[in-house]
């Protein structure tokens, strides 16, 4: 067996048992960790298949900065994961239900699947050849001109997924002073001035 495919047997193995474990885990912190692993393995194959700028985004961008904040964030909100836990088997039924139909769906999607005739052709047709132009600049090619309006809809899919974060997580606590940006615009100096006169060996 050539080193190549030993290597792509390591990497998709590892690819996958860390996304189980990513799932499984009862730990966010430990998700967190083994989710990085899996995206390490990505990269790995991401190199074999010679996509290197692919894998050096996918550890500089995923790797060093989404998970790491990730992270931060799961070590610092202090959330209560048990009380979160307790609504579950209430949803349990629809979970399951939602689950099954997914799977039945896949499972006749896969049953009915068949490879078109030209598919090859119609794959190799959109990516140049190698030795014509570097994989960076096939793969901005692609993004920025045959699939841009995908490229920008997966943006929003992400800016939504971030605002969707930032709702589930924000808090309104009692009892906490809070800034209000328009009355500090609209004070004037006799709301907010107060002149006291002093006397000589007086406190105010």
């Amino acid at each position: 067996m050539a080193l190549t495919a030993i290597a792509f047997y390591v990497f998709a193995g590892v690819a996958v048992a860390s996304g189980l474990m990513v799932v499984t885990a009862r730990n966010p912190v430990h998700s967190v960790l083994w989710l990085i692993l899996a995206f390490f393995s990505s990269a790995g194959l991401f190199v074999l298949l010679g996509a290197e700028f692919v894998a050096m985004l996918l550890i500089i961008v995923y790797v060093g900065a989404v998970m790491v904040l990730f992270l931060f964030v799961v070590m610092m909100l202090d959330v209560d994961f048990a009380e979160l836990k307790q609504g579950m088997a209430d949803y349990l039924p629809m979970g399951a239900l939602i689950g099954l139909i997914l799977l039945a769906e896949l499972s006749m999607v896969v049953g009915v699947w068949v490879f078109a005739g030209a598919a090859p052709e119609a794959r190799t047709a959109v990516a140049p050849a190698p030795e014509d132009v570097h994989n960076t600049a096939a793969l901005g090619r692609l993004i920025y001109e045959e699939y841009f309006l995908l490229f920008q809809l997966a943006g929003m899919v992400l800016f939504v997924a971030m605002v969707g974060a930032i709702v589930l997580t924000m808090r309104h606590r009692v009892n906490i002073k809070r800034q209000d940006v328009l009355t500090q615009m609209y004070r004037d100096r006799a709301d907010s001035v107060e002149l006291k006169d002093v006397k000589p060996g007086q406190g105010i």
